[in-house]
């Protein structure tokens, strides 16, 4: 046992013991003995025991219908568990106290200190540091509000018996609660009976907000604090803001029918209803803390004579607050608004003014404790979220707005727009953002997708200045797909600057984004709005599922690096937008590894990226583990732009070119090019079941009579971590690299592993893939739900993965995967115990409900969900 994970294991049991009497006091003791059983074949499956093996697949084959629910229930609950479990550790003060990590801020102090960096350059670093995690609502995050509420409180159960000092009642006390919760868990239906709307998702991303971030922010500039002045004996001043949210939630309508913009005006209320009400409890507790009688005469003079001067401020602040919030609450329950704005505060400085205001004169008055505490935490809080809560980003495919513009052409007699020549559109677009006069007739009637795309942008015009951070274009391709959008704008009566941001998402788009953004940066009018800052989104997704991870992640690579070039010669502030997931195929990879691979200078003005389904609960879910999230985020941030990653020498660039190349060709020629994938693929995984899972509001599909293509890159991923073969994340890779290597560059190869971040991050990536994948288990997928004569290309798949482990091991000169990393090995492990069966138990329903599609048993399809949501919490990143 590693020793400081032994509390971790010790927590797992108790969990795991607990449930078993939930399982025996709610469906039995015969029940309980069926689990126990299918448990303890399992494992001694996973030990090489062949005869326990058979003994499973036989078991869970003839399984009865009746008892396939509690069954596929006990092993998903168990791991949702662990998961609990596992994200506790990375809070538990034991666990803390014995492992000290050299990627925290604190370690990374330290270090700038032993290396005598200047502490001016320390200083500046730290002052411009900014990271933006942006929410989104993508179809992977599995567990209903009602469960993470009930995770939520069985972690603080965890925190509390820590405690050295417990009696024996209290003990029990807790350990009952824990039982309680894991009984109501048990009792609670975990899956949706119906899709989320996108107003529930951007109710899920709040309560993230409200639960989680509103208490982590302050507290992680406290840290920041804390170790700045212990290392460099410096403050963080109290205006800085190095964390900030925004959201796509209810405003990402990119194939997304049902977010309209009545969805976004309403999302956008819901924000300020909520920001009002949290700002409200804050402002009620100074109103009881602040009876401090000593101000400033300056103080004094702006605010009145009063005998509890900062308290008077605060009781002002709070009946504006009460009226903030009944305001936007009456527009919400769409009733006669009684109040006017007037009466209510709109903007973040009519809260920050009289706040600092009272933290200048306290400090003033040497009352430096008192102004730094919860009014501190406070100001905080409204640098970083405001009045908005959360600022709000729109994404639309970029077609739909050249379908609006040339719907407008062809009404007043100009032809089609869609038809021009890019020069032409862009001559067309230039001269009328700078026409006074409007291009949109006033009598005219579009199509209602034009009608939509117009009245986003009537909503974002009524908004004030900073609720919508940018507007985001997905599969921008040209510039003209830039100008189009600020046309549509400023027709819709947009007054001030809005950043609109054009994502790269497909292997040419990237490789192209230097030439088009060249482009709008040699065009006056541009040049002339933009002031000299432009952000950039650099897509994951996309990329990967069009190219392959290897291919995809060098493209990624290249284009960040062009365009930081690009800026750096025309002055311009790039801000490069990631747009990651949480699985590998997805760009996902431990957040400090994945920031220190990045191109030298990507991140000097600042990082912002999203954080996608699942995700969000396990990285920003509970306080501490979010404060413990952004502690890597900054660390990894400062230290790649204060000790930044070497430049790769010409050699890796000639050898990842290659590398590029070949993975691209591989990972195509069997995606596209072999005309069994698709049947195999939609047979092999629980694909086409997937949407039958309401996990999401959006369709798994941009057109729903498409065919894989179509496929999202989320699904299409999900589909393949279901089956264990993981394919997305690996295909072409590793093959790839035993061609460079049979070609004589092996030691360029390990070089590379060695001194270069990028590349020892991507074989770090596929060491965990490959540690996931299960080569048996996907085997046992295509005998039992594939025609026979689709076998070869599992077989093939399977065989490739197989040479691919062996490159990996061969270059990392171990004998098993992940080495490096034993607890993370042992989790899979641990895992697998509970995966094996729910897979193995999917196989059987699969096969069950393929054969009556046409009348399903109810039990047998609820089953089948289920499962599919025990495995991605056992595989934890799925999104």
């Amino acid at each position: 046992m590693i020793q400081p994970y032994a509390n971790m294991r010790s927590n797992i049991s108790m969990l795991g013991h607990f449930l078993g009497e939930t399982l025996t006091d709610a469906q039995g003791k015969d029940i309980y003995d069926l689990v126990e059983n299918i448990r303890v074949l399992s494992r001694n499956s996973r030990a090489g025991d062949e005869d326990a093996r058979n003994k499973l697949l036989e078991t869970l084959s003839t399984i009865s219908n009746d008892n396939i629910i509690p069954v596929a229930r006990a092993f998903s609950h168990f791991l949702n568990l662990t998961n609990i479990a596992e994200q506790y550790q990375t809070i538990s003060r034991r666990h803390v106290d014995q492992v000290s990590s050299d990627r925290s801020l604190e370690a990374l102090f330290r270090r700038l200190k032993s290396q005598n960096l200047p502490k001016e350059k320390v200083i500046d670093t730290v002052e411009k540091l900014v990271i933006e995690l942006v929410l989104t609502a993508h179809p992977t995050e599995v567990t209903r509000r009602s469960l993470v509420n009930k995770h939520a409180e069985i972690n603080r159960c965890l925190s509390l018996l820590e405690h050295n000092d417990l009696t024996e009642s209290e003990i029990h006390k807790l350990k009952r609660r824990l039982m309680q919760l894991i009984s109501l868990a048990w009792h609670t239906n975990e899956i949706r009976t119906q899709r989320p709307t996108p107003v529930d998702e951007a109710k899920a991303g709040i309560a993230v907000i409200e639960n989680s971030l509103w208490k982590a922010v302050p507290e992680f500039c406290r840290r920041i604090n804390l170790h700045l002045e212990q290392s460099f004996g410096i403050q963080h001043d109290v205006e800085l803001s190095p964390i900030r949210f925004s959201s796509w939630i209810g405003g990402d309508r990119d194939g997304n029918p049902f977010v309209t913009a009545q969805t976004t005006k309403q999302v956008l209320v819901l924000h300020r209803w909520k920001a009002a009400e949290l700002f409200l409890e804050d402002i009620k507790n100074l109103t009881d803390e602040l009876s401090v009688v000593h101000c400033t005469a300056e103080f004094r003079a702006k605010y009145g004579d009063h005998l509890e001067p900062y308290r008077f401020v605060i009781k002002e602040l709070r009946e504006k607050l009460k009226k903030t919030v009944s305001y936007y609450g009456e527009i919400l329950a769409d009733k006669i608004v009684t109040i006017s704005t007037n009466e209510i505060l709109t903007e973040d400085k009519q809260l920050w003014e009289p706040l600092y205001d009272c933290y200048r004169s306290l400090h003033q008055c040497g009352m430096r404790i008192i102004a730094n505490g919860a009014l501190l935490d406070c100001l905080r809080r409204v640098r970083c979220f405001g009045l908005t809560l959360a600022r709000l980003d729109i994404r639309q495919e970029s077609t739909r707005h050249c379908k609006a513009i040339a719907e407008i052409t062809r009404y007043i007699g100009l032809g089609d727009y869609s038809q021009w020549s890019e020069d032409d559109k862009q001559a067309f677009l230039i001269r009328e953002l700078s026409s006074r006069r409007p291009l949109l007739p006033k009598n005219w009637e579009p199509s209602l997708e034009t009608q939509e795309v117009l009245d986003t942008c009537k909503i974002i015009a009524e908004q004030s200045e900073g609720s919508i951070s940018c507007y985001i274009i997905s599969m921008a391709r040209t510039a003209s797909d830039v100008l189009a959008v600020h046309l549509l704008l400023k027709e819709a009566g947009v007054t001030y600057h809005l950043p609109v941001v054009p994502l790269f998402e497909t292997l040419d788009d990237l490789d192209a984004c230097e030439q088009v953004m060249n482009q709008l940066f040699n065009i006056g009018w541009y040049r002339g709005v933009i002031n000299n800052k432009q952000m950039v989104m650099i897509g994951y997704s996309d990329s990967a599922k069009d190219a392959g991870m290897m291919a995809a992640s060098w493209a990624q690579y290249r284009a960040q690096e062009k365009l930081v070039n690009l800026s750096e010669k025309l002055g311009i502030e790039l801000t490069l937008f990631h747009g990651r997931g949480g699985t590998i195929g997805r760009g996902g990879a431990p957040a400090h590894a994945a920031l220190l691979s990045q191109p030298p200078r990507s991140l000097k003005n600042g990082l912002r990226v999203t954080e996608q389904g699942e995700m969000i609960r396990f990285k920003l879910g509970l306080p501490e583990v979010a404060v413990a999230s952004f502690d890597l985020y900054a660390s990894a941030v400062l230290e790649a732009n204060l000790l930044p990653p070497p430049e790769p020498k010409n050699s890796w660039r000639a050898v990842m070119d290659e590398l590029s190349d070949l993975s691209c060709d591989i990972y195509r020629n069997i995606v596209r090019g072999d005309k069994d994938f698709v049947p195999y693929f939609r047979s092999a995984t629980p694909e086409q079941e997937l949407a039958k899972l309401p996990l999401g509001s959006r369709p798994s599909k941009r057109n729903p009579n498409g065919g894989v293509e179509s496929l999202r890159a989320i699904p299409w991923i999900f589909a393949w971590m279901q089956n264990r073969l993981m394919l997305p994340a690996w295909l072409g890779a590793g093959a790839s690299i035993r061609q460079v290597i049979e070609q004589g560059k092996l030691q360029i190869i390990e070089e590379m592993c060695k001194t270069w971040p990028f590349f020892s991050t991507r074989i770090g990536m596929l060491e965990m893939v490959f540690s996931k994948a299960d080569c048996w288990l996907s085997e046992h997928y295509d005998r039992h739900l594939v025609k026979s004569e689709l076998w070869y290309l599992g077989q093939s798949l399977r065989e490739q993965l197989q040479q691919d482990i062996k490159t990996v091991l061969s270059l990392s000169h171990e004998d098993q995967l992940m080495s490096d990393l034993p607890w993370v090995a042992e989790s899979i492990a641990l895992r697998n115990v509970y995966t094996d069966p729910l897979n193995l138990l999917q196989v059987e329903l699969l096969r069950r409900f393929r054969q009556n599609q046409e009348s399903p048993n109810p039990d047998v399809e609820q089953a089948l969900m289920i499962t599919i949501t025990g495995i991605a919490a056992g595989m934890r990143n799925t999104g």
